[in-house]
């Protein structure tokens, strides 16, 4: 019921903003993504010069000039370093037109407009984490608040993808509450306000780690993803805990819902960085809000259901 009042409050129902709209070149924008991933044949001539020390779930991609096998364990302690100076902090409470059943439903709606336009997970992630570091600078008005979440999406698409649709897709997504001007306007003022500072660590970044640190096979990983986006929806999740620990639990409950065993091992400790007991109480989170989620807040499991139905 809450929920339902919700929807009401942020707009147009999540069926009609996700209504008939122009076709976006997914052929082109697929043969660019598989362009930007085929590693360089001088590089990794000068790659396989150097001596560095390699974790044994990068044995594999070696000769993978873009896995920076050298360098990839710096990286997340340094990922780990910054995550917390980037974690967004308790703003909930300063907002005036704003709850968090309401942006449980802009976080689902945000999630179909992905499914939509064919987007990669790490465009939602990015997405909503801009969503909640402007909402912990700015108050939003309850008639912007889905426009805050059409231009943090065409942002993200912007940072992280090689050819991003243009803002008419996302006007088309607004059902008419929204012009072209309006999303330009908002996108200049979430940039301004965050200073332009778009790379920072989130959930996305660790759970690619930390899948990787398990083994995982497509079904494993989607459901990992999938758990993540469940915490990704609620607002107690990301104000609790950190998006290493968040990706650290998906993979658990990942695994408790397949009934892998073991279901934490050494070499999910050593690269996540947390024991079993530290991560368990998240995941038992994540898989309450699995079993427990209505049926129309289930988009997430429907498009890993998709995407695996296409691999068969």
């Amino acid at each position: 019921m809450m929920i339902e009042k919700a929807e009401k409050k942020i707009g147009n129902p999540v069926s009609k903003a996700l209504g008939p709209r122009k076709v976006v070149n997914f052929a082109k924008r697929k043969v660019i993504r598989a362009k930007r991933n085929e590693p360089k044949e001088s590089a990794i001539g000068l790659l396989k010069k150097k001596k560095y020390y390699i974790s044994e779930i990068d044995k594999d991609d070696v000769n993978n000039i873009l896995a920076g096998v050298e360098c990839v364990e710096d990286l997340y302690n340094f990922y780990k370093f910054a995550e917390t100076s980037s974690r967004v902090g308790d703003y909930m409470y300063r907002q005036k037109e704003i709850d968090v059943h309401m942006r449980l439903v802009l976080v689902y709606w945000l999630i179909g407009i992905q499914l939509e336009l064919k987007f990669p997970s790490e465009v939602l992630f990015l997405t909503v984490h801009i969503v909640d570091r402007y909402l912990e600078l700015n108050l939003v008005a309850q008639k912007d608040f889905l426009l805050l979440g059409l231009s943090a999406m065409l942002i993200a698409g912007k940072y992280e993808e090689d050819y991003p649709p243009g803002v008419e897709e996302y006007v088309t997504f607004a059902s008419g509450l929204y012009n072209r001007e309006h999303i330009l306007a908002m996108e200049k003022s979430v940039l301004e306000t965050l200073g332009w500072t778009l790379t920072v660590p989130n959930t996305y970044h660790f759970l690619v780690r930390f899948v990787k640190a398990a083994g995982a096979d497509k079904e494993m990983e989607d459901t990992a993803f999938y758990m993540a986006e469940l915490g990704l929806m609620h607002y107690a999740m990301m104000i609790k805990y950190s998006p290493s620990i968040l990706a650290a639990s998906s993979v658990y409950a990942a695994k408790l819902h397949l009934k892998i065993t073991p279901i934490w091992n050494d070499s999910l400790e050593l690269h996540t960085g947390f024991s079993e007991p530290e991560v368990i109480e998240c995941a038992q989170q994540l898989a309450s809000f699995h079993s427990e989620a209505p049926d129309h807040f289930r988009i997430a499991y429907r498009k890993y259901i998709s995407r695996a139905l296409t691999l068969m």
